[in-house]
């Protein structure tokens, strides 16, 4: 590993009311060294934020071993653990009554995968800050993180400092210094880096790539990106809990006193035993516990995620961006149903501009979320869009549709898609998981789909569209540069505020 970088000597607190626990990290002026791991080797893993999208993970990797465990809240983990045997049971009744071969495979695959898993779980070591677990568990080859949006960057930056291969949930970032933080120590450290954006290794999001590239629909410059969420997911476009005021009994039954009296109804909490709120806050800023923002809903509150954008853009932008080659933005505009700035909008609409690049023209993108749909083309006929997500794009020849993953590709009308036929495959097709590939990266058999390299731009044009929504009007966006030209202080837009002792070095 390069030496040649100094990296000043990073000190952590232990816990999150010890400042005299504080211990190091990573000794100064050094990246850590990686295990040299063969085609055969089982990787040793950890794994921060267990609970959620991690357990997942867990789950899809379950024939490595599985050396330690991090969580702020072991009680929610517990309980998700719990359920292991019935999902081991609904995969046993999905491959008993499935007549279809791979989708039997598949199920039977994944009740092998949970078995594995729950035989693991009670060896691996616990941890409550991963700070901790970086510095005790020396057997780590490779980590992944699956906490809420603002831990991302800070966790993984610290593990790829030690020589850890990263897996890191989608968004990458909380913020657009973020992305450029991660890409150029994934550079330095030259660790294997892939995004948790799994619809990206499917056969479906290649074929995307296959039609758009082989001219099916020909010349595209113009793409519609939609999503439901957050509707029926987790709350927007709410206010922040706060007590009621003196005068709440003669507020008004306006928007404003609707929201007063909302604020003050969700009540006062202290946190659970098991959860360690200052750990969970990290990075971010002090904000007193509410069950309101634990756990998920954490997603939709400013503090800690980036909204529907975040959330499914890596899985619907993705195509786009890749089957195109897009650039950065040059325009960004959103507009939104009402933002309080604590919670993000209810539903947005961001409208992106993008530069020519060789012989593609330039392309505009809009994206819709909370329900919002773009106009629906004549050429769908009877066929109405999946209101959970999707993407359009619009050429000179006719258009295609998919899904959300880029799952279920088809030509508009159908009438192409049948003359045309399947598509040329001149994408290689990944033959296991997502999660697997970043493994078999490791074991130096394949290379990552998604790398940081490519993975942090993609979520820098993603949180682009939150950028353009905090500054309120439409943005000139330089990319080289990193700077929003029309905006005095873009600085306060692009980068974040650490907290004391949290700022990553």
């Amino acid at each position: 590993m390069r030496k040649d970088t100094q990296l000043p000597r990073r000190d952590f607190l232990k816990t999150s009311a010890a400042a005299a626990a504080a211990f190091t990290i990573l000794p100064s002026g050094t990246y850590g060294r990686t295990r040299r791991i063969s085609a055969n080797d089982r990787v040793n893993i950890a794994t921060i934020g267990c609970g959620g999208m991690g357990r997942a993970n867990l789950q899809a990797l379950a024939s490595m071993n599985h050396v330690a465990l991090c969580d702020v809240d072991w009680a929610y983990v517990d309980s998700r653990f719990a359920d292991i045997p019935k999902q081991i049971e609904n995969a046993s009744k999905r491959a008993a009554d499935s007549s279809d071969a791979a989708q039997k495979e598949r199920s039977l695959q994944q009740v092998k995968d949970w078995q594995a898993l729950e035989a693991q779980l009670p060896k691996a070591k616990r941890f409550t800050d991963y700070r901790e677990m970086l510095d005790k568990q020396k057997n780590i080859d490779a980590v992944v993180i699956a906490t809420p949006d603002h831990g991302h960057a800070v966790q993984a930056l610290a593990a790829m400092d030690l020589g850890k291969h990263v897996y890191v949930q989608k968004p990458l970032c909380w913020s657009v210094e973020e992305c450029r933080l991660l890409t150029a120590r994934a550079a330095k450290t030259r660790v294997q880096t892939q995004m948790g954006n799994q619809g990206h290794s499917s056969d479906d999001a290649r074929k995307v790539n296959e039609y758009i590239q082989s001219g099916a629909i020909g010349t595209v410059s113009e793409v519609h990106v939609w999503t439901n969420r957050p509707l029926a997911y987790w709350p927007q476009g709410i206010p922040r809990p706060a007590p009621l005021p003196v005068n709440a009994g003669s507020l008004p039954w306006n928007m404003n006193g609707v929201m007063t009296r909302a604020a003050g109804s969700f009540g006062s909490f202290t946190p659970p035993d098991k959860l360690a709120w200052d750990l969970f806050l990290g990075p971010s800023r002090q904000v007193d516990y509410h069950p309101i923002y634990h756990p998920f809903n954490w997603r939709g509150w400013c503090d800690w995620g980036v909204g529907a954008i975040g959330d499914m853009g890596a899985h619907l932008i993705d195509s786009s961006f890749w089957a195109l080659d897009l650039d950065y933005p040059t325009s960004i505009e959103t507009t939104s149903t009402p933002y309080n700035k604590d919670t993000y909008p209810l539903a947005t609409t961001t409208y992106y501009e993008f530069p020519a690049r060789g012989a593609r023209p330039a392309v505009k993108m809009t994206w819709y979320d909370g329900g919002l749909l773009p106009p629906k083309p004549a050429e769908m006929g009877d066929e109405e869009f999946n209101k959970g997500g999707g993407v359009l794009f619009v050429g000179t020849k006719g258009k295609l549709l998919h899904d959300t993953y880029g799952y279920n590709p088809r030509l508009l009308p159908r009438s192409l898609h049948e003359s045309t036929g399947v598509p040329p495959q001149t994408f290689a097709r990944i033959k296991t998981s997502h999660e697997m590939n970043w493994i078999d990266a490791i074991r130096g058999t394949q290379k990552t789909t998604s790398p940081f390299e490519y993975s942090a731009k993609l979520t820098e044009i993603m949180l682009l569209g939150v950028v353009a929504l905090n500054a309120g009007k439409k943005i000139q966006y330089d990319g080289a540069g990193m700077r929003v030209t029309n905006v005095a202080d873009s600085d306060a837009l692009l980068k974040r505020v650490y907290r004391e002792g949290w700022k990553p070095a």
